[in-house]
């Protein structure tokens, strides 16, 4: 049987084109550098790819090793509940607890979901990224994205007001979120938060710094704020109930998609609307957030679509409706 059969781990880097350049408070890239896990066991595999990220100290290079760390101990048996203690929160578990899920599903020949005893993930709409930039250029950048019925823009601190009007106006009929990235300070924090909600935002994403963005709970906010940096996996919920209305829940974040669902359930008892966020990646890193989108408020599954090109069999996107992963993606 398949199940008595050792599991083999490869681990591999990967580098994917963004179409033009993708830039944040933080900066601009042209590439995704994604990692990508790779389990075997007999004659099935499954995969996992994950997106390092710098702002929390992350490598590809250190998520390579990390990954190659748990060959021995994948070999000797280790299954997805025993992972969660053994690796920390983070990309490099996120690519393994996905690849075993993978694996879990086509040892089992069962999708995931069911696998799971979780609902089907049905097809559903995903915001569309205005990447930072000047009025200007992010409006131009806006109008050709008008038809999209959800839009996430990508803000920077001084001047966002600006942005903010601009792009409304390129845009008078799209839902608009916000994602301020860390950007804002205390001093400008309800100044931003009115000008949004003079403009019909609908979301103000992670305004503050993580670990410093205790202003949120002393003051009426007048659109729902939510936390992205702030928030980790389950354990870092419950000191945000003051400050949050919504939680972004990221595979990379919570370190793969086992925790977190058990983060969104939590989440969700605890009185947080959810959104689910993604890195810019391929279909692989946003196939299984799929289970997550069915009971999310905000779905930003969008990294596939900044790309210059996707990966083969990638998950399809009609406009901003994005569908559930065939078998052969993942799950």
């Amino acid at each position: 049987m398949t199940s008595s059969l050792s599991r083999k781990l490869a681990v591999s880097i990967e580098r994917w084109p963004i179409a033009g350049a993708f830039t944040i408070s933080r900066g601009a890239k042209t590439e995704a550098v994604t990692v990508v896990a790779t389990v075997s066991q007999g004659d099935r595999t499954g995969r996992g790819e994950c997106v390092p990220y710098p702002r929390y100290g992350e490598t590809a290079e250190a998520t390579l090793e990390a990954l190659n760390a748990m060959q021995e101990r994948l070999a000797k048996g280790l299954d997805r509940a025993a992972l969660q203690a053994a690796m920390p929160a983070g990309a490099a578990r996120n690519a393994l607890d996905c690849a075993l899920l993978d694996l879990e599903a086509k040892n089992s020949g069962q999708r995931v979901w069911t696998l799971l005893g979780r609902p089907a993930p049905r097809p559903c709409t995903t915001a569309f990224t205005i990447s930072l930039g000047t009025p200007d250029a992010m409006a131009a950048a806006t109008a050709k994205a008008a038809h999209r019925p959800l839009l996430k823009i990508k803000l920077g601190g001084d001047g966002d007001d600006a942005r903010i009007a601009a792009v409304r106006k390129a845009a008078p009929e799209s839902e608009l979120i916000v994602d301020a990235n860390e950007a804002w300070t205390p001093d400008n924090l309800e100044y931003n938060l009115v000008a949004c909600a003079n403009a019909g935002i609908t979301l103000v994403e992670q305004p503050l710094p993580a670990g410093r963005d205790e202003a949120l709970a002393r003051i009426k906010r007048p659109i729902a704020v939510c936390a992205d940096e702030s928030v980790h996996d389950r354990a870092s919920l419950e000191g945000l109930r003051a400050r949050y209305d919504a939680v972004n829940i990221k595979l990379d974040k919570t370190g793969g998609l086992t925790e977190a669902l058990a983060m969104a359930d939590a989440a969700r008892a605890l009185g947080f609307e959810i959104m689910i966020g993604c890195m810019v990646a391929t279909s692989l890193a946003m196939a299984p957030a799929m289970l997550l989108a069915q009971q999310a408020r905000f779905v930003d599954l969008d990294g596939p679509l900044l790309l210059a090109r996707d990966r083969d069999g990638g998950l399809r996107y009609h406009g901003s409706l994005v569908y559930p992963p065939e078998a052969a993606l993942w799950g």
